[in-house]
């Protein structure tokens, strides 16, 4: 470990509003919140979940954009252009994702729902007229999980743990680009399937609604700020008023999230459970194996964290959609994608704040100071 390491460790929690400090428990609520709107009022949350363009959902839309523009507006795209020339980060997340992660996936998915948890999953669905069992169908689903990295809420789990967001903006984009190529043979061949048709549409869609548009905007009314502004004036003010909107924008996108999936959460309370078991170790799994090789590799910190939170993340909106064209709205695939948002948000907050108290594991690079949020405390202290 680097000697003055020691001394420059991130403090979870110092300077965090009350409102951010909190943060694991108004997930909770609003997860809460949103079960119990999807059962009062199912009507209006299936109005809401019916507004879609090729099964992407246009109020889920909104919410990302709100969450994703508050940090794009704060990147220094000239770092991300820095960070295109350090490509160990990037590669190791390639490596992560496509080469490690869905194996790891099925082999859990295997033990636990194959094996351990069989007895319990012995039933039988019919997808395509075709008779399987839950077990066989739940797997599938966590493995179109497994294959589909985040390509979005990544850049939340990066500003909560303060990392370098032009470095996994660069993450992102590669992982977005290595998905479409990647995610329909690797889905085919790990499914075992003949026919396997992948929602191109929505993998296209989301990345350019969900990454691309907030991107857009951010690089525009950056330049437009700082060029009628100054900088001083966006720093002071503009980022004063807009921080509170992205966890804002978090927290509304889970209650639309789980008022659409609801339904599938309540009526299937054993079968959550025991689909979460592999879920929610696979997730712990590829965190630590991404970043004890990051530390190996002598990674800084705000590369370190990225690369780590963006392989144990999933993109869970094209996972869910191609569950849903592959074997129907209400087949156990699409159950156990829908089980997967369940899981994420409070795993990857539990691993965010992990990454905030082992700082001090990784070197840190004064010059890359400035990417972190103000409310991090200094390098030097």
């Amino acid at each position: 470990m680097n000697p003055r390491s020691k001394q420059i460790a991130v403090k979870a929690g110092s300077q965090l509003s009350f409102f951010e400090k909190y943060l694991t428990l108004w997930v909770a609520l609003c997860i809460i919140a949103g079960i119990a709107l999807g059962k009062i009022f199912p009507r209006v949350a299936l109005s809401l979940d019916s507004m879609s363009i090729y099964n992407v959902s246009i109020p889920i839309a909104i919410c990302l954009f709100f969450m994703m523009y508050p940090i794009m507006v704060k990147i220094d795209f000239s770092q991300a252009k820095k960070a295109a020339k350090s490509p160990k980060p990037v590669l190791l997340t390639l490596v992560i994702n496509w080469l490690i992660k869905p194996f790891t996936m099925v082999a859990l998915s295997q033990f636990f729902l194959g094996w351990l948890f069989q007895s319990w999953l012995s039933e039988t669905e019919l997808i395509r007229g075709v008779e399987v069992t839950l077990a066989n169908s739940y797997i599938a689903g966590t493995i179109l999980l497994g294959i589909a990295p985040c390509t979005a809420m990544v850049l939340m789990w990066g500003y909560l743990s303060y990392s370098n967001q032009g470095h996994t903006l660069v993450m992102v984009a590669v992982n977005s680009l290595a998905m479409l190529f990647l995610y329909a043979p690797l889905g085919k061949w790990l499914l075992s399937a003949n026919n396997l048709t992948v929602p191109w549409e929505t993998i296209v869609l989301s990345v350019l609604i969900y990454v691309g548009l907030p991107m857009l905007a951010g690089v525009l009314s950056r330049y437009w700020i700082f060029h009628n502004k100054g900088r001083q004036w966006f720093e002071e003010k503009f980022l004063h008023y807009l921080s509170p909107v992205a966890i804002a924008a978090l927290l509304l996108t889970l209650v639309l999230l789980f008022a659409f999936k609801g339904e599938l959460i309540v009526n299937n309370p054993l079968h959550i459970l025991l689909i979460a078991v592999p879920l929610f170790l696979q997730t712990n799994l590829i965190f630590l194996i991404t970043y004890v090789i990051a530390l190996k590799l002598g990674l800084d910190y705000e590369d370190a964290a990225p690369a780590a939170l963006i392989g144990a993340s999933n993109h869970f909106e094209v996972a869910i959609a191609t569950a849903v064209v592959l074997f129907g709205l209400n087949s156990g695939a699409a159950l156990a994608t829908v089980v997967g948002v369940l899981i994420e948000v409070p795993a990857m907050l539990m691993l965010v704040e992990f990454c905030k108290r082992t700082a001090n594991w990784f070197p840190r690079q004064p010059e890359k100071a400035t990417l972190l949020d103000p409310r991090c405390v200094s390098p030097y202290q």
